[in-house]
Parts: C-alpha cells; structure tokens; sequence
C-alpha cells in the first residue's frame, strides 16, 4: 500500500531514514535543499509547475508531495523487549482527530518517548494529515496499533510498567507522577476522555493542575505537558 504525503519535513525526514519512496513531486524552482538531496538518494523525481502539481497534491503542500510506503506499525512486544531503563508510552483512547495524533507525535519525538498505542477501532490511522501536523516525527516514534486496550494494559503491567491515566477530577496531579519505572500514560478522547473501564484498570489517574476558567485542554495540548512533565523530572 502507498501513501501520498505533503510538506517540507515530512518528505525530508523521509528520505533521511530511508523510508520506501516511489516517487516525489516537486513546484520547479523550489525547495531546492530537499531536492538536492533527493537527487543525491537517486529518488524517482518529478518537477511540475505549481498548477500541475496542485492537481496531484492537497492543498497547503508547500510546493512538495511523495508518493510513499504507507506507514508500518510496531508490535507491542517488540516496543516492550526494547533494552531500556524506564520506557515511557503514551496510550490514546479514542484519539479521532489526526491534527491531534500528529501533535502528539512531535511532542513524543522532542522528548523521549518510546512509543505511542492507539487501538484499531475508533481511533485516526497514520495517514497523510497525521505525517504532516507531525513534521517529520512519524518517522521517529513507533506507533503500535492494538485490538484492545484494556488486554494491552493487562500485557504491560505484567512486564514491569505502571499505568498512570489522566483525568481532571482526580486529586493527584501530574507533579506526583513516579517517574523511576517504566510507565504508561493514558490519554482521553477528545470529548469523552478516558473510557471508563481503561481509567478503572489504570494503577492512578493524575490531572494537569489549572488556575483559568476553563477546566480542559485540547488532547495533543494534555499530552504534550504530561510528557513534558516526565522528561523535566527525569533530568
């Protein structure tokens, strides 16, 4: 399966780690770094003007698209053999928005974390939306796609990690968050939040404290001070 993807860092980390590319499709006279390099990797290249390539491309691709291998998913097992001290993963219920996968996805790549899990049903896909909001990071976090998250919690707590939920009327917030294990962060819906049996198996539930009138975040925004916080705190 192939995938068309759009944007100047999306396509230049793709070719920096070799992701498959079929072919790339470039406005003449612009990104004249990506195309170089490009050109370098001997990557299939072809240069149309900017009324040509609009009409293969979506909209906002910044005079550059590529036709490329759909994005692969990790498997749990593979992410949780992985040779580290302390992993963090971050699991999404029911994330459906990809502007908010992909956020999600640059925060995870700038600071540290090991894996992203979305499950198979409701949840957005690594798609061409996804790859772009993230800039590249889709090329660096692994993301594993899994039947049920309530199993895949049972699976991690079984190998050594904690399972810390995130819910705003719990009264531990994300400052007590023990950072000395391996961990896993759960991440709500977008309107619903945490489904109630995933927050049930969760070991606790922490919230982001807040001083303002309103009392929720945007998913990626959630995530992204969570994750935040866990790299602050392990120095």
């Amino acid at each position: 399966m192939s995938i068309i993807i759009t944007g100047k860092n999306t396509i230049l980390e793709a070719i920096k780690v070799d992701h498959k590319i079929y072919e790339i499709y470039i406005q003449n006279g612009t990104n004249s770094e990506l195309l170089s390099l490009a050109t370098k990797k001997n990557l299939k290249i072809n240069e149309l003007d900017k009324f040509n390539l609009n009409k293969i491309l979506p909209p906002n691709n910044q005079g550059i698209g590529a036709l490329v291998e759909d994005y692969k998913y990790q498997s749990l097992d593979t992410a949780i053999n992985v040779e580290k001290h302390n992993k963090v993963f971050i699991m999404l219920d029911s994330i459906e928005d990809p502007h908010n996968l992909g956020a999600i996805l640059r925060s995870a790549d700038a600071f540290n974390v090991d894996a992203i899990i979305i499950p198979k049903n409701r949840s957005v896909k690594l798609n061409s939306t996804v790859a772009k909001v993230s800039t590249g990071a889709i090329e660096h976090v692994d993301v594993i796609e899994v039947t049920n998250l309530n199993q895949t919690i049972k699976t991690l707590k079984n190998n050594g990690f904690w399972i810390v939920g995130t819910d705003a009327q719990t009264t531990q917030t994300i400052h007590d968050i023990d950072v000395d294990t391996n961990l896993c962060i759960v991440i709500g819906n977008e309107g619903k939040g945490i489904s109630r049996l995933v927050k049930e198996n969760c070991d606790y539930t922490v919230k982001i404290p807040m001083s303002g009138h309103v009392n929720s975040l945007n998913a990626s925004v959630s995530a992204a001070l969570v994750i935040y916080e866990i790299y602050h705190k392990k120095g």
